[in-house]
C-alpha cells in the first residue's frame, strides 16, 4: 500500500487568499505595516504615542457626560436626561425594551442589596452594563455606563436611588 504524497505545511505568504480576504476593493494591496483598520498607519496598535496627535481626530464627539450631582438635585434634569437617552437609543441602537427592563430589575435589585453589599452589586451592574452594550451594540447607553462609574465611586444611597429613578424613566418613555 502506498503512502500518501505529504505536503509541506504553507506559511502565510504562500498560502492562497480565503475569499473575502484579498486586496481592499477600491485601494491599494495590504501591505506588511497596514493593518487594515479605519485609522490607517498610526504608529502601531495603540496610536502615536508622541502625543494626542491622530488619536483625537477619529475619537466621535459624543453627547456631554450626565453630571451625578445635578441629577441628584434637580429633577427635571433627571427627566430631560432620560428623554434625551431614549431618543438616542431611537436614533441609533436597535436595543429591545425587554433587554432595558431585565437592565432595570438588575438596578433595582442592587438597590435593595444590604448597605453592605450594595457598592460591590452595582459595580456588577456596571459590568452587565458593558457587556450589554457591546453585545448588542447599545452605543446610546454608554452615558449611563460611564454615570453608574461615578455612582459607583461615590457609594452614596441618593446616586444609587437617582440612577434607579433615571434608569426607571428611560425604561418608560422608551415604552
Amino acid at each position: 500500500m502506498a503512502e500518501p504524497e505529504q505536503q509541506p505545511p504553507q506559511n502565510r505568504e504562500n498560502r492562497p487568499p480565503r475569499e473575502g480576504r484579498g486586496p481592499r476593493e477600491g485601494g491599494p494591496p495590504r501591505g506588511p505595516g497596514d493593518r487594515g483598520g479605519p485609522h490607517g498607519d498610526r504608529g502601531g496598535p495603540h496610536g502615536d504615542r508622541r502625543g494626542g496627535g491622530d488619536r483625537d481626530r477619529f475619537r466621535p464627539e459624543g453627547p456631554p457626560e450626565i453630571e451625578l450631582e445635578k441629577l441628584i438635585s434637580d429633577s427635571l434634569y433627571l427627566d430631560n436626561q432620560a428623554h434625551a437617552v431614549v431618543s438616542r437609543m431611537r436614533d441609533m441602537d436597535s436595543g429591545t425594551k425587554s433587554q432595558l427592563r431585565r437592565l432595570y430589575s438588575a438596578v433595582r435589585r442592587a438597590v435593595r442589596a444590604p448597605e453592605n453589599e450594595r457598592q460591590h452589586e452595582f459595580v456588577m451592574l456596571r459590568a452587565r452594563l458593558a457587556y450589554t452594550i457591546a453585545r448588542h451594540g447599545l452605543r446610546s447607553l454608554d452615558q449611563l455606563e460611564k454615570l453608574l462609574l461615578q455612582v459607583t465611586r461615590k457609594n452614596d444611597n441618593r446616586g444609587y436611588e437617582r440612577f434607579k429613578d433615571l434608569f426607571e424613566a428611560i425604561v418608560a418613555y422608551n415604552e
